[in-house]
């Protein structure tokens, strides 16, 4: 099966509530539409994570988080497109447009543009950001490649896009917008 043709089947997948998991920059990550509530659930069920935490979304272009970032302030706007697209999540305050589970106990949302290729694709190919959380039952290390996805998930997962990870050896650094202070280095 061709790269595209994993692409469209996850995106079918995700438009249809599935979970699926696929490569990042330094971790496999598990990923739904981050609008709909049965695969948030689902998903989170899957992790065993506290919902209270939230997860990040992750998009393959700074434009795909237009609703996201509309009425932020236009200052807070630079530091995203200097970091963007890599491995940098921003905590951005929310505007409302964001579902609570994605967001958690929190009152921001965790936003990242992937410079993954696959990742970028997918998202491109969706037509906007999907859920990212690594793909591990809560406090696990993550999966590092698919067998290990399949060994932790077994056939509980819609789909796994095949592919390879972006060579970084942690995941994203986690910082506030607002205050500049590094969350997770």
């Amino acid at each position: 099966m061709s790269q595209a043709s994993r692409i469209a089947h996850a995106v079918d997948v995700l438009r249809r509530g599935g979970v699926i998991a696929y490569p990042t920059e330094a971790v496999w990550g598990l990923g739904c539409d981050p609008d709909n509530d049965a695969a948030l659930t689902r998903l989170l069920r899957l992790k065993q994570r506290d919902p209270v935490k939230g997860v990040i979304l992750i998009a393959g272009s700074i434009a795909q988080f237009a609703p996201w970032l509309e009425g932020l302030p236009l200052e807070l706007h630079a530091p995203l497109a200097a970091s963007w697209p890599g491995p940098n999540t921003w905590l951005v305050p929310d505007n409302g447009r964001s579902h609570g589970l994605v967001r958690g106990g929190h009152a921001s949302v965790a936003l990242r543009v992937s410079a993954h290729p696959l990742v970028s694709a997918l998202c491109d190919a969706f037509g906007g950001p999907i859920v990212s959380t690594s793909a591990n039952k809560a406090s696990e290390p993550p999966a590092m490649n698919a067998d290990q996805v399949r060994s932790i998930f077994g056939d509980e997962l819609d789909a796994i896009v095949e592919g390879e990870l972006g060579g970084l050896e942690r995941p994203s650094t986690i910082r506030d917008l607002v205050t500049g202070q590094l969350m997770r280095p």
